[in-house]
């Protein structure tokens, strides 16, 4: 069954679609703002590995050329090695999710996005963080969630949600803010000698755009969740 729901963050708007694409896996979603648009999808093992002890989470982030409507020329026809973008991208999406997975959850599991169209315009890295949360939540896989991601600029002595690429070009403050409804997850930025008082307020406004797009309070979703050796029990959830 396909699902769509959207945001107003500030004066972009976000849509997050499901039911539509990569329906095999245990989670996927299209996140769209404006013409940019990223696929997410999550896979985790109904079985551990023999002697497993740790918590094996692959998180990857890739932009293809067709996304800009080109393919690759010259010599090399191929799509290369990840690019610096797409590694810290990878990283920045890892960070927050990694810590809300259950203690002693020790399945494969792969949360993969991938930038389906760019236009020129929004950044791709807050769609995939986005993204990766709401096909985890969509999915069977325990996780504490969802989270929301968003990052403010401020421009000509404004504060701006998801800024495009020309705003941040003009901007003196880049700072990426991801939490859930209640707590601070995850603060990366960086300022051009902004004063405590001026990044303390940006925090705040962050706070206020990550909550308009997490919203636990009004979800009510029913999950399969693993349990024990690849068993998978029914379970009601009711987040307040």
């Amino acid at each position: 069954m396909q699902q769509k729901v959207t945001a107003q963050i500030g004066a972009t708007q976000i849509s997050i679609e499901t039911g539509k694409i990569a329906r095999l896996a245990d989670g996927a979603v299209v996140v769209s703002c404006g013409d940019t648009m990223v696929m997410a999808s999550a896979v985790s093992a109904t079985i551990i590995k023999e002697g497993q002890d740790y918590f094996p989470l692959m998180v990857d982030y890739r932009e293809k050329a067709a996304a800009a409507g080109k393919f690759p020329g010259g010599y090399f026809k191929r799509e290369g090695r990840p690019t610096e973008k797409e590694t810290l991208t990878s990283r920045m999406i890892d960070r927050p999710l990694r810590p809300l997975f259950p203690h002693g959850y020790f399945y494969d599991t792969q949360v993969i996005s991938l930038l389906l169209s760019a236009d020129g315009e929004n950044d791709p890295d807050i769609l995939a963080l986005n993204g990766a949360s709401a096909a985890l939540c969509v999915s069977d896989i325990p996780f504490a969630g969802p989270i929301g991601a968003v990052r403010v600029g401020r421009v000509a002595g404004q504060f701006v949600a998801n800024p495009t690429h020309a705003e941040r070009e003009r901007s003196d403050l880049d700072l990426i803010y991801v939490g859930t409804e209640n707590d601070v997850i995850m603060i990366e930025g960086a300022g051009k000698e902004v004063s405590e008082a001026d990044r303390a307020r940006k925090s705040n406004r962050c706070a206020t755009r990550r909550s308009e797009g997490v919203d636990p309070g009004k979800t009510s979703r029913s999950r399969q969740v693993r349990h024990g050796a690849g068993v998978r029990l029914r379970a009601e959830e009711s987040v307040s």
